[in-house]
């Protein structure tokens, strides 16, 4: 039994030794663990959120949520042969038959300014285990009220779905960046009777209530100090990307430039379903990952592997994803 008693205590210390830095309802989890004691272990899990710097901004991403759907050759690759683009999926070592897709926004701390980059699904996500943002920030050390700006890569719903809530504006102390081209395609009468015309009603329910506190951006113009919008369409007709920079430092906020890891970057000219012209997407594709490859730019992808931060390197004819680890931490 001395023996069995040394041993339960080696584990628990050693445990103990990896959860000095853990919040406690999770020491507790962890600890109970070690020693073999069975208690509630129903806990509610915190939100994933990633903090890093860029010169002297300050990045929070949030895993707003997940959402795993099947059959992904019917999403990515529509104009390939579906056994292509499994074989791709499992020469990468992902299942071939299904596609977990995160969606991540950003929140850049300038200093003077707080500002969030798209929104995710808010309320209308939760019944499916999304709309996390805010309680990602609260996390972060921030709420809602601190955001001074919310800049919107475009207007699909799981970019726009976290501006309002509950009827009224989440970040009701911000003003708004959009796009010029991008809200004037969503918001015309014109869509009605079309495929677009779900879009358009949750524009005008989300984004067209706050268009008098809204700066309508073109290509080049200035979204805060720091911060510059580049047009990048193809995804949608006005989609943009923002060009990060502190201290000498870049990142490029890409939006739904490239929607997976591996099958929108390493085949940069494959058709994606839910791109809108889908030859100007790969050509848009093409010119931002060749920009950001060839200045060696960190990059934030909205639908990238969380953090959904890292870097590409040309490869293959197309571009290979690098995750971050540690370069912003030293």
């Amino acid at each position: 039994m001395a023996i069995s008693t040394q041993l339960k205590r080696r584990t628990f210390f050693a445990a103990g030794l990896g959860l000095l830095a853990a919040p406690a309802i999770l020491r507790e989890k962890a600890e109970a663990a070690a020693i073999g004691e069975s208690r509630n272990m129903d806990v509610t899990p915190l939100p994933e959120i990633n903090q890093f710097k860029l010169g002297s901004y300050k990045f929070t991403a949030v895993r707003d949520g997940i959402n795993i759907s099947e059959k992904p050759y019917e999403t990515y690759g529509t104009n390939q042969d579906p056994e292509t683009v499994k074989a791709l999926l499992t020469a990468n070592f992902l299942p071939a038959d299904k596609l977990l897709n995160g969606y991540t926004p950003a929140l850049v701390d300038t200093g003077s300014d707080v500002i969030l980059v798209d929104t995710g699904f808010g309320e209308s996500g939760r019944a499916r285990g999304s709309g996390k943002l805010v309680q990602g920030l609260k996390a972060a050390g921030y709420s809602a009220d601190d955001v001074t700006i919310v800049a919107l890569t475009h207007l699909h719903g799981d970019h726009i779905g976290g501006l309002m809530e509950n009827g009224a504006p989440a970040f009701r102390n911000a003003r708004y960046v959009i796009g010029q081209a991008e809200y004037d395609f969503w918001s015309n009468k014109s869509r009605e009777g079309t495929p677009a015309e779900a879009s358009h009603k949750a524009v005008l329910a989300n984004v067209a209530p706050l268009a008098e506190k809204t700066t309508f951006i073109k290509d080049g113009d200035s979204v805060a100090p720091g911060i510059t919008a580049m047009l990048a369409a193809g995804h949608s007709p006005g989609h943009m990307v923002f060009h990060v920079e502190s201290e000498g430092k870049r990142l490029v906020l890409t939006g739904d430039t490239a929607n997976h890891y591996i099958l929108s970057l390493l085949r940069p000219d494959w058709e994606v379903r839910f791109d809108m012209d889908k030859a100007q997407a790969a050509a848009t594709r093409r010119k931002v990952f060749d920009m950001i490859a060839t200045e060696k730019i960190a990059f934030l992808g909205y639908h990238m592997p969380f953090p959904a931060v890292g870097f590409v390197e040309k490869q293959d004819g197309g571009y290979r994803f690098v995750p971050k680890t540690y370069q912003f931490d030293i």
